[in-house]
């Protein structure tokens, strides 16, 4: 059977495939400048993000796809990290300092085949000159539409240090009720919740180590609780949607849910007290419990609740829910903010200038490639196009609540007329690639909490990027948090133990690799290095047709995992074909059959359509083997080319076609040096 009547008769099971965009921008999460990578940066984030850039260039054309990150050079992090370096000898500036970070970040990307467009600064270079540009257009665009205010809160100040204290210099417990964050700071803790900087417990300030007490400072903020039924709206359909991951939509309505108050048993008769006092509210008591329930049905109501609960000494934590999103604050490292009704001296918070920073990113990469700045629209705005971004599970309050709000505001002036979905003059909600946390031997490892994590470049040391890459795509980090477990840095790990690291790159550098050669020396012996082309067995056909079919399918969902499972069994057939077509093959000359030449054909051509196939899927996942393989095949990158994916070798080139000559065990996919 030919090809092009094998489609025919196939056609049926090509229906029903997934849709994909005509442009793409696709975005990883941006590292604080104050640090180099730890591995869950890469292998939680990062990683990821790669595989699906690469993928869809492939899939529909690398020109109509953009990849974009940075370093976060800017807010209380960097300023407090940068406070500690000078006291341990640093004599640089704090544009010295981040970029240190930001070089060794880069440097650790490339090593681990990161194809970034663009890795960026927000406060270095020509992307920081950008990002100044854009962010400064955002918050007068949200200004002059009406959806900003100017709010007084309290902030920490530290007397001993005559100053104002600012996000990380500020620690204690979070006020949430249920976090298990290690660390709060002065209005979020470190899993992303937000909370009045009054209601932080036990705040200590990091410069001096005493208490601060609370001033009052004017900031401007985005009128977030006002979107709440919109952020309804857009989670109900963000749930109809096969390609938005459970952990998202749950996520963001835990935020949606009315303002609460969680009292300990112990406060009921000074509650019982205070609340006539206090705003309408519900109570709920529940059984065995510890703490009582208070819900209110505005947030303001709910503040007021507070204020009174703490000048009593009543110990409370809140539930989550929306409040206004602060833009600006008084950091001198940060980006400059407009002066809006005489507000002078402000910067912008570093979370909301992070949320449109990769827009400010993509304007930066299209400047350098010489294209007009205005053509971000066609990537942000046109409906045909599509976001994808790739956070940590901690951040979907800021991608999935605070950005597409914002998005929101800017449709029109008009609240009837804002819509949770993209019309095509606005900026495209993004599709959220949300990951559970990535542990390090079973525990939550964080660098400012107690389990350190490893650096990323330090896995290099025991691991190739590509073993690293197949591992952590198979996690099924999409699910769960799964704890990563190396071997040689696992304490426990006996010497006979097998490393669960190596399993899913094991698949490539032994069994992939066997098949290759296996090929490739037989081609060598008998066809003088010309490999034989012609028309590919059905049932071969059939069996690439279904692993193609089904790892798109699984891309399109970003089912990571179960694309590492496509590729096993597929490579894991082609072995078995492969030992089965070539024993009998090998058994006809041995007996001297005339048969011999077409058996031996048979299996080349078919085994070879079956490499050249999990060549194309295994391109996005482990990019330098793919290549490799592709310039020992003697074939151009029209190969990688989706718009082909079912075309045979007989497509692409003639029979007699030349292979680069292997050398005798030559492996495509490699094991690192101590392995072997």
């Amino acid at each position: 059977m030919s090809e092009k009547e094998f489609k025919n008769k196939n056609a049926a099971t090509m229906e029903n495939r997934p849709a994909f965009p005509k442009r793409a921008v696709i975005t990883g999460g941006m590292p604080y400048g104050n640090k180099t990578l730890h591995f869950g940066h890469v292998g939680g984030v990062f990683v990821f993000a790669d595989v699906y850039a690469r993928f869809l260039r492939d899939r529909i054309g690398k020109e109509n796809v953009i990849f974009v990150s940075g370093t976060d050079c800017y807010g209380s992090p960097i300023a407090e990290g940068y406070r500690k370096a000078k006291e341990q000898g640093f004599e640089g500036s704090i544009e010295d300092y981040v970029r240190r970070n930001h070089e060794a970040q880069k440097k650790t990307l490339d090593d681990y085949d990161i194809s970034l467009d663009l890795f960026g600064a927000s406060g270095l270079g020509e992307t920081a000159r950008v990002h100044k540009e854009v962010s400064k257009a955002f918050i007068e665009k949200l200004y002059e539409m009406g959806h900003l205010k100017k709010i007084s809160t309290a902030q920490f100040y530290d007397e001993k240090a005559g100053m104002f204290l600012n996000g990380r210099q500020v620690v204690g417990k979070c006020p949430v009720q249920g976090c298990r964050s290690e660390k709060g700071y002065a209005d979020e803790c470190d899993l992303g919740h937000q909370y009045d900087p009054i209601n932080l417990i036990d705040p200590r300030s990091t410069l001096t180590g005493e208490k601060p007490v609370m001033r009052d400072v004017e900031n401007w903020y985005f009128r977030l609780p006002e979107y709440k039924e919109l952020l309804l709206e857009m989670t109900e359909d963000m749930e109809q949607q096969d390609n938005v991951r459970s952990v998202v939509t749950k996520t963001i309505k835990e935020f949606l849910e009315p303002p609460v108050i969680y009292i300990m048993n112990d406060y009921m008769e000074i509650y019982k007290e205070l609340a006539p006092k206090m705003a309408e509210h519900k109570l709920v008591e529940e059984p065995k419990k510890t703490s009582f329930t208070v819900i209110f049905n505005e947030l303001s109501e709910r503040d007021e609740a507070c204020r009174m609960l703490t000048e009593r000494g009543v110990r409370f934590r809140e539930g989550k829910t929306l409040v206004p999103f602060r833009l600006t604050g008084n950091i001198e490292w940060g980006v400059p903010a407009p002066e809006l009704e005489g507000s002078e001296g402000l910067t912008v918070w570093v979370w909301p200038e992070s949320l449109w920073a990769p827009i400010s990113f993509t304007v930066a990469y299209l400047e350098a490639q010489g294209r007009e700045r205005e053509e971000w629209r066609k990537y942000w705005c046109d409906p045909e196009a599509k976001v994808y971004q790739f956070i940590g599970q901690d951040n979907i309050y800021f991608y999935g609540i605070a950005e597409p709000a914002m998005w929101m505001a800017f449709q029109s002036e008009k609240r009837e007329e804002m819509s949770p979905v993209n019309t095509g003059e606005h900026l495209t909600m993004p599709i959220l690639v949300a990951n559970h946390h990535i542990l390090f031997l079973d525990k939550k490892a964080s660098s400012s909490g107690e389990i350190k994590p490893p650096m990323a470049a330090e896995l290099l040391d025991y691991y190739t990027a590509e073993q690293l890459r197949m591992h952590w795509l198979g996690l099924g980090l999409g699910q769960r948090s799964v704890s990563f477990q190396p071997k040689p840095l696992n304490p426990l790990a006996k010497e006979n133990d097998s490393d669960p690291v190596t399993k899913e790159g094991f698949l490539l550098s032994n069994v992939f690799n066997r098949i290759i050669r296996t090929c490739f020396y037989d081609v060598q012996k008998y066809y003088d290095g010309a490999m034989p082309v012609g028309a590919v067995s059905e049932d071969i056909l059939a069996e690439a047709q279904k692993a193609i079919l089904e790892y798109e399918r699984f891309m399109y969902k970003t089912e990571f995992h179960q694309v590492t499972y496509v590729l096993d069994s597929f490579i894991r057939k082609a072995s078995k074909y492969l030992a089965k077509a070539k024993g009998e093959a090998d058994k006809a000359e041995k007996e001297g059959s005339a048969d011999t030449e077409n058996l031996r054909r048979r299996y080349l051509i078919d085994v070879f359509h079956m490499i050249k196939t999990a060549m194309i899927l295994l391109h996005p996942l482990a990019p330098k083997g793919a290549e490799n393989l592709r310039d020992y095949l003697n074939l151009g990158k029209e190969i990688w080319s989706w718009e082909r994916i079912f075309d045979t070798l007989e497509s692409f080139v003639r029979d007699g076609h030349k292979l680069k000559f292997l050398e005798a065990k030559q492996d495509f996919f490699t094991r690192h040096p101590s392995q072997y």
